[in-house]
């Protein structure tokens, strides 16, 4: 192995790997100095007698084991002061027995020979991850929606949080345990043409287009606000027209915000600095950012040179002298949190054994918040992607960027842990999307082709541990969307730890290509027909897909008549069940059947939607993210499809309102 080899391993870049044809590829070495660069680090020079990051589960035996080398230590463990500390002879340093769980240093000095002093982050962590309510069903169901979707008669044609909280009482009413989300992470708001929950700013902040307005108290009315008219245009669009709503909205929200510097009442300001001052310096940071994105122009890596990165007494100093213009999005998050919460609880009230599930985005647009205001967190000049196989032989560049191992080490994980906790907040289940990517993530240098990439491993143990920790905190079950080729005992892994896993009926198919009964499921899972990334059901039945890529020029990865086959498979599947209809109400039974713990049922399936809400592979080809739901909100209580499906889960023991 040469010297860049070398650095590139003990940075944790695999020099080589296999792909998904079989094939042997060894990473070119300007790849690699391009990773040694976006690391920025030197390979560690010291050797230390601990670990950098040291992972003690459940009520295991304290112990961690010293080299031959070191015979004493004095050691502390300290957060933001020293919770214990002591003296370790050689082979072991035993900790005490009823230390609390959390992420703390470990620090370590050698008091015999060469003195040397080092911190170690040390983990603390439950067994396994939060598995769920004791009074919950043994197997529950959930009604997952594109909120942006929702099509009401007193939205502005954007689902909101007052729809939410219209779902979330439904979804009771019909015994689900869970409103199922897309992410609800901080876009660009003001960019139409980039509308995917997946290209998030930030994983830490709201989307606020997801606001009700008219629940803002000091919103001043539609008429008031002169924005009749364009609402009235709005409700007679087909597609969520993303460039009007935020138009709208942001105009609702800069009148509230004035209405309430001049005259809100007391507790309403009061409520406002409490806000503020729970979410700390990173608010202050992300407001500041907002305004700064909106006065240069291009990503902030070209900004003049004092924005390029935050500086806390710059930012502050803004904030002093454009108070307004900064307080606005200080105020609209609290707004978003406000109503979100409210969503929150209003599931607990009603007994929803989950309440809120939120899906949580693999990665941040490199130009966004997440990756201005922690520039070490982030890998620079990189985007997470996949290698070429079978479905995409060029390979995969989404365009998101991923943390840095090497930072998170170093920081006691804290970003992910906060990227968690951001989440389950609000939720009583969150998904990991990509969850591959706790143990390593393809790739690319930015300019380079998806071919041209290599994959990173990262803490895995860590990042479950603290999964786990933020888990059982939260009281938050963690499912991870295990889908596609995974490595070796990668899923005995996440079963270990208590993280479920997530199966999709469409890719559970034998060798043979007949679906697996539903006892074949594992308990430990959320299952579904579908992800917002493949077909709908009647999408895939009729073939709808196959014929929307082929119009767009693009290889759909399967023939009619394979389409037709499996099409035949499902049929001889729901048979054994005495369904003779090809119908998603057959498809819902045989999920029902199975022992997995959590089965998500789509709203475009109940209502029989047949575009796609997302079609990989496309931008501007195809409305992705757009589609509205074809029947409002006001009248699902009376649609035949939910009530059947809230009979069927009632009848296979999954309703939670029958305990």
């Amino acid at each position: 192995m040469d010297g860049l080899s070398e650095r590139a391993a003990l940075c944790g870049i695999e020099t080589e790997f296999w792909d998904a044809f079989g094939q042997h590829r060894a990473v070119e070495p300007a790849v690699l100095a391009r990773f040694l660069e976006a690391l920025g680090t030197a390979v560690p020079q010291v050797e230390w007698p601990l670990p950098r990051t040291i992972v003690l589960r459940g009520n295991c035996e304290r112990r961690i084991a010293l080299p031959a080398s070191v015979r004493r230590l004095h050691w502390e463990i300290f957060s933001d002061h020293v919770i214990a500390e002591g003296e370790a002879d050689a082979p072991f340093l035993t900790l005490p027995p009823d230390l609390p769980m959390g992420v703390f240093r470990l620090r370590a000095s050698v008091t015999e020979g060469e003195p040397l002093t080092e911190d170690s982050t040390l983990i603390l962590s439950p067994q396994q991850a939060y598995q769920g309510s004791s009074h919950a069903p043994e197997r529950m169901w959930a009604l997952a929606v594109q909120l942006y979707a929702v099509r009401s008669r007193r939205n502005w044609r954007h689902g909101d949080f007052s729809d939410l909280a219209a779902l979330i009482d439904l979804a009771a009413d019909c015994g689900a345990s869970g409103i199922g989300l897309n992410p609800l992470h901080a876009l660009f708001d003001d960019r139409a043409d980039e509308t995917s929950p997946y290209f998030p700013s930030s994983r830490l902040f709201l989307n606020p287009l997801y606001i009700d307005v008219e629940m803002v108290p000091e919103f001043p009315g539609v008429e008031a606000a002169g924005l009749r008219p364009l609402i009235d245009q709005l409700r007679n669009t087909e597609l969520v027209d993303y460039e009007r709503v935020a138009a709208a909205k942001m105009r609702a929200l800069r009148l509230s915000f004035d209405a309430f510097r001049q005259g809100g009442r007391a507790e309403r300001h009061e409520s406002f600095d409490r806000f503020r001052h729970a979410q700390g310096d990173r608010l202050l940071r992300f407001a500041c950012f907002e305004v700064l994105r909106r006065r240069h122009p291009g990503p902030w890596w070209n900004w003049p040179a004092e924005w390029r990165r935050h500086d806390d007494v710059a930012l502050a100093e803004l904030r002093r002298s454009d108070r307004a213009a900064v307080e606005l999005f200080e105020f609209v998050q609290w707004i978003a949190h406000e109503q979100l919460d409210r969503c929150r609880e209003r599931a607990r009230a009603r007994g929803m054994p989950i309440g809120l599930y939120l899906d949580i985005a693999v990665g941040v647009r490199s130009d966004g918040f997440d990756a201005w205001c922690d520039q070490d967190a982030v890998i620079a000049g990189m985007a997470v992607g996949a290698p070429p196989d079978m479905l995409n032989t060029r390979g995969q560049d989404w365009g998101l960027a991923g943390f840095n191992p090497v930072s998170l080490d170093r920081k006691q994980l804290a970003p992910f842990r906060q990227m968690l906790l951001a989440s389950m907040r609000y939720a009583g289940a969150i998904r990991l999307d990509h969850v591959l990517g706790l143990q390593r993530l393809y790739m690319i240098p930015h300019g380079m082709s998806p071919q041209h990439g290599a994959y990173i491993r990262f803490p895995f143990e860590p990042l479950l541990a603290v999964a786990a920790l933020s888990s059982v905190e939260q009281r938050c079950i963690v499912i991870g969307e295990d889908l596609g080729t995974v490595p070796e005992n990668f899923r005995e892994t996440l079963a270990d730890w208590g993280l479920w896993s997530y199966q999709v009926m469409m890719f559970e198919r034998t060798g043979q290509g007949d679906f697996v009964p539903p006892e074949r499921y594992r308990r430990n899972a959320l299952v579904s027909f579908n992800t917002h990334d493949l077909p709908t059901f009647v999408g895939w039945r009729d073939h709808r897909d196959l014929a929307t890529k082929h119009a767009l020029g693009i290889d759909p990865g399967e023939s009619s008549e394979q389409r037709h086959r499996a099409v035949e498979a499902l049929r001889r599947a729901l048979g054994q069940q005495g369904d003779q209809a090809i119908a998603y109400p057959g498809v819902a039974r045989h999920l029902a059947e199975a022992p997995s713990r959590l089965l998500v049922i789509s709203l475009e399936d109940v209502l029989g939607v047949a575009e796609q809400v997302n079609l990989p592979g496309t931008m501007n080809e195809h409305p992705n993210w757009r589609h509205r739901l074809p029947l409002p909100l006001d009248d699902f209580r009376a649609h035949d499809g939910l009530r059947t499906i809230a009979d069927l889960m009632r009848s296979a023991g999954r309703s939670f309102t029958d305990r």
